[in-house]
């Protein structure tokens, strides 16, 4: 999120974070809504495109990961707007401030989506888990346990879609051919910060 004064204006309330803080903890909280809104139109793009062998069971569960990420996108713009400030959510304010990579147009079948989706999951759970650690540190529980709940499950669904990868990284089936032993990218290898 751009640093200026739009990103982190603040409402009058009586709320007893200072507002310093607040404006901090609020530009964290604009930068996870921007993520999130990415993630939930990544992943619906995944359930609307996916083809192969497995396409039911992934279009499933690619339309109820969708869903819990709308949750949460209403609970971190409900959380912004709580502690005074203004939530920027629209598809374009997303777009301009996510975190995350592009989701690819040139894949159809289910695996190549559960690794783009994969490798989208894991930067955005490392990002929850320096909000965490950020919003404590400004004195912010609240908010600090808002991420700790959100990144449980994410960390869980980040699982299940490794979990359709892992065995044939195991086996060395990406095209690496190391016989045997894991291949699974690490999200440095992958492009991810």
């Amino acid at each position: 999120m751009s640093e200026n004064k739009q990103s982190t204006r603040l409402h009058p309330t009586r709320i007893d974070i200072p507002a310093e803080a607040r404006s901090q903890i609020i530009a964290v909280l604009n930068q996870t809504l921007a993520a999130s809104l990415d993630l939930k139109t990544q992943t619906k793009q995944a359930h609307w495109n996916v083809k192969g062998k497995d396409f039911f069971q992934l279009h499933e569960m690619f339309d109820e990961i969708a869903g819990e990420l709308e949750e949460f996108i209403d609970m971190f713009a409900e959380r912004i707007t709580a502690l005074a400030g203004y939530a920027y959510g629209t598809a374009r304010m997303a777009a301009a401030n996510s975190i995350l990579p592009e989701y690819p147009v040139d894949i159809l079948e289910g695996m190549d989506h559960v690794t783009a989706l994969a490798d989208r999951f894991a930067p955005y759970a490392k990002h929850l888990r320096e909000a965490i650690d950020k919003t404590d540190e400004l004195g912010d529980a609240d908010t600090a346990d808002l991420y700790t709940e959100v990144s449980r499950t994410i960390d869980k669904r980040l699982w299940f879609l490794e979990a359709h990868l892992q065995v044939s990284e195991m086996k060395g089936e990406n095209g690496s051919g190391n016989g045997g032993t894991a291949t699974a990218k690490t999200p440095e290898k992958a492009g991810v910060r």
